[in-house]
């Protein structure tokens, strides 16, 4: 535990348990907050000295960081419910496109929003999020507390532009952003959307800037077909489209990428369901960040999420809501952007998955992702003051599992030491 300063006021914040993510459950714990940082965590009795008249207790809740949503797309919130799970990859990719052409700026823009104030309610603090509609910012950052980095979306085979027009447009898109709570980074939509010479360019921009990357990879049976075989139903498809499919046939997305020179540590890849031999190693050497959805993998019924391969080839593995478009719905179900929702999905399907194993990539991973390890998803001193509170007080050595069965929205949650979503109620000590 490291001492506080003691040249500004600060916070302390005392709970029954504190998940500080870096070190072990502290029972009855404290965090101190000041200047937006994190200045110290640790046991009550040691942390409640330091100016008495900023102690806040939270009560009987567990206090841990605030979530890194590592996958998002904002825009599509409000699509949930309207597109059934289609039997080909392609399929839906065609319904989606058509829906999204049927939207004005304000549907996205409204869906943005709507979909920001669910990640709040329920414990994220950072999210990325692929930006699919660029003029919505910076405007939407002002219309949310969150950490946002949003990466904008290319694609160009289907519209048919120069690579080189597409990454000048996005390039001035990206400058023209102000740096600071939120961020900007690239996403090449997948390989199979975009082409060799765009995904060239952007692995040339990211060694001249501080962008990083997020991009669909290996998502779909047909993607992996299309590129390890060069031949069906979406490779079919996009020959019609007058792709020029000569990069298929190679061998997998992944190795398309490295022939690209995209797999780098500033890479999210995005789902990576499918592997070919040698896949899972070449994403470690180029320290490549997984990012997996549990509930979207199960809208698409894929095959099992290749967790324990890429775990013991030691990549980073993160967790990301996607979107509600990709969320199963019933008539009557009510769904929500929540990456608790994402960790009992995970539970379900990986049952011998260590919950610690899960928040860690719901935190520490994401950020590790993001370039901001030591930054974000964890409480040790000089962390941003990102932090939630869940009214619930399991026993020290239940508290993992607690905090993934976590049903729903945070009693408390602050950004950079201020309350987003305050607590009800604020006993001084």
């Amino acid at each position: 535990m490291t001492s506080p300063s003691s040249s500004e006021p600060s916070t302390v914040l005392r709970a029954r348990l504190v998940l500080p993510i870096s070190g072990p459950p502290i029972d009855n714990g404290a965090v101190v907050v000041g200047e937006g940082l994190v200045q110290a965590a640790g046991r009550w009795r040691d942390l409640s000295g330091v100016r008495r008249e900023r102690v806040i207790d939270l009560g009987e809740v567990v206090l841990l960081p605030g979530l890194v949503n590592a996958h998002c797309h904002l825009d599509y919130t409000d699509m949930a419910g309207m597109l059934p799970p289609l039997k080909s990859f392609p399929e839906w990719i065609k319904s989606i496109l058509a829906l999204k052409a049927a939207w004005t700026y304000s549907d996205f823009a409204q869906s943005w929003v709507r979909g920001a104030q669910m990640l709040v309610q329920t414990g994220t603090t950072s999210v990325a999020d692929i930006e699919a509609v660029p003029e919505l910012l910076p405007e939407a950052w002002e219309a949310t507390p969150l950490r946002v980095h949003s990466f904008l979306e290319m694609t160009g085979v289907r519209s048919r532009q120069a690579p080189e027009a597409i990454m000048e447009e996005m390039t001035a898109k990206a400058a023209s952003l102000p740096v600071g709570r939120c961020r900007v980074g690239l996403s090449p939509h997948a390989p199979y959307s975009t082409t060799p010479a765009l995904l060239r360019l952007c692995a040339s921009a990211i060694t001249q800037r501080p962008w990083r990357l997020a991009m669909h990879v290996a998502e779909s049976p047909a993607e992996f077909k299309m590129f390890t075989e060069a031949c069906g139903p979406m490779f079919d498809w996009l020959r019609r489209s007058d792709r020029d499919m000569s990069d298929c046939g190679l061998g997998s997305p992944v190795a398309h990428l490295e022939r690209c020179g995209l797999l780098t540590d500033r890479l999210m890849a995005v789902h990576v369901n499918h592997l070919a031999p040698g896949d899972k190693e070449l994403l470690s050497l180029r320290r490549v960040s997984v990012v997996h959805c549990p509930r979207s993998h199960r809208y698409f019924n894929h095959q099992r999420f290749p967790l324990d391969a890429l775990a013991q080839a030691g990549v980073n593995l993160c967790l990301g809501t996607d979107s509600l478009a990709t969320v199963l719905k019933g008539p009557r179900d009510q769904v929500e952007l929540n990456l608790f929702a994402e960790m009992q999905a995970l539970t379900r399907s990986d049952p011998g998955l260590a919950p610690e194993t899960i928040i860690q990539m719901a935190t520490v991973n994401g950020a590790r992702a993001l370039g901001r390890a030591g930054e974000l998803g964890q409480l040790s001193p000089g962390a941003a003051a990102d932090l939630v509170a869940l009214d619930c007080a399991p026993k020290l050595r239940e508290v993992g599992e607690a905090v993934v069965h976590w049903p729903g929205q945070v009693r408390a949650s602050m950004i950079g030491g201020r309350w987003i979503v305050p607590p009800p109620d604020l006993p001084a000590l």
